[in-house]
């Protein structure tokens, strides 16, 4: 028997856990915080120890409550990508689960980053596990994690094989045939799992959007349109993204290169992940800028750009407009710095809905345009599958049941009428749920 428990991530977007019962044992995906509230709660853009339960209740992490009574036949966590959304929560119920956590090469260097930069041990072992690579978990559950593209690099379709056949997560993906950083998607895997997937649990996000989402390339050609191709007027360039979007910060090094730019990171977020990175041997970016990572540092460096900002680019944190980042920090003139008329800030990041990111975002755009600086937005392109990608991914694995996930119920909904137009059925083998739900599939021969 194979039940699947929807502990978090099936509401909205955050706080993804899933926990995959085969039989008498349990395989826990991802363990993710859900940012928006964790910041209500902690007022801060980044992680810090907190009580667990008051996490819980506030809704910032996954409530593994449910998982309570059935915590001895837990094995292990797996997290399928480095996004705090999908891994945040590690650091605050990892000693409650007390298994291994497995993760990529760079999910886990992000995971050891975070622990030691917020002086949190937890007791559970951290394991990496190469992409396309496989593991046994326990005599009865093997872990395979496939290569798949997304705006984090060494991104995992989480597979668990069982002799009921194959559970398959797959949260979060693009297909990006053109990737800036690292390998496409693996393809060649995904058309040998045809046919052996029993249960798909998948994203949601871009479901209602009847499209194919384009390639990072497509968002390295719209910031080398903005930096190289428009005039500068020898002014400062600022340039804020995800901090995980390693692809997209090294376009932004390639081109301030060509403008003969000195390249300055700012913010422990942006320090965290180009650690991880460069320790996963997947970029070489110290080499290329300098690092300024607390406030102290930031402050004092900026003193001395004084009238040469024509030579810098400088990388902050701030995208989302976060209170503490050092864009906003900088825009209400905290750290002694001023930005000057017709100063650039190109925001290339896309904003993300939540009413305190769009308000948060508003209260910026609203301080930069007082001070006369020009904006460029949603230079971007995003990391998740739209419909017609997810169509696609579908038709290669042919799954016998789909759980819509990473979502809302309107993206879940989308999901499921795309899943009905290729042959599915709501209740036979598509199965909308919410946190805190399961689904049972106790005729496994069949599902």
């Amino acid at each position: 028997m194979i039940e699947i428990f929807a502990v978090g991530g099936y509401n909205d977007i955050g706080k993804n856990c899933t926990a995959i019962k085969v039989d008498d044992e349990i395989v826990i995906v991802d363990l993710g915080i859900h940012l928006e509230n964790y910041i209500k709660l902690t007022e801060d853009d980044d992680l810090i120890k907190i009580n667990p339960k008051n996490l819980m209740k506030a809704g910032a992490v996954p409530d593994i409550s449910v998982l309570n009574k059935l915590k001895e036949s837990i094995k292990a966590v797996v997290i399928s990508h480095a996004h705090l959304d999908h891994l945040g929560a590690v650091p605050y119920l990892a000693d409650d689960l007390k298994v291994p956590i497995f993760g990529t090469p760079f999910t886990i260097e992000v995971i050891k980053n975070i622990l030691k930069e917020d002086r949190i041990k937890i007791e559970s072992e951290l394991r990496t596990l190469a992409p396309n690579s496989r593991c046994k978990i326990t005599d009865n559950i093997e872990l395979e994690l496939v290569h798949i593209t997304h705006s984090t690099p060494q991104t995992a379709l989480v597979v668990l094989h069982t002799k009921y056949g194959s559970v398959l997560y797959a949260n979060d993906f693009k297909l990006d045939m053109h990737p800036v950083l690292g390998e496409g998607p693996n393809f060649k895997r995904l058309k040998e799992l045809k046919g052996k997937v029993k249960i798909l649990i998948m994203e949601s996000t871009y479901a209602p959007d009847a499209k194919k989402m384009p390639s990072e390339t497509v968002a390295k050609e719209m910031l080398r349109e903005v930096l190289l191709e428009t005039e500068k007027n020898d002014k400062l360039i600022i340039v804020t993204t995800f901090s995980s979007h390693i692809a997209r910060l090294k376009s932004v090094i390639e081109f301030g290169k060509k403008l003969n730019r000195k390249i300055v990171f700012m913010g422990r977020s942006l320090a965290k992940y180009v650690d991880a990175a460069e320790k996963a041997n997947l970029v070489e970016f110290s080499k290329n800028i300098e690092i300024k990572k607390y406030g102290k540092q930031i402050e004092k460096f900026l003193k001395k750009i004084g009238n040469d900002r024509k030579e810098y680019l400088l990388v902050m944190t701030g995208h989302q407009g976060e209170h503490r980042s050092v864009l906003s920090r900088i825009s209400r003139g905290e750290l002694n710095f001023e930005l000057v008329h017709n100063d650039w800030v190109v925001f290339s990041c896309n904003t993300i809905p939540t009413p305190t990111n769009i308000a948060n975002r508003e209260m910026l755009e609203s301080e930069l345009k007082k001070l006369g600086v020009r904006i460029f937005k949603d230079i971007h392109q995003s990391g998740h599958a739209a419909r017609e990608d997810l169509r696609d991914f579908i038709n290669i694995l042919e799954p016998k049941s789909i759980i819509p996930a990473h979502g809302t119920n309107e993206m879940k909904e989308a999901l499921a009428e795309l899943s009905e137009e290729m042959g599915y059925s709501r209740g036979e083998n598509i199965f909308l749920v919410s946190d805190g739900n399961k689904v049972v599939f106790k005729n496994t021969k069949n599902i």
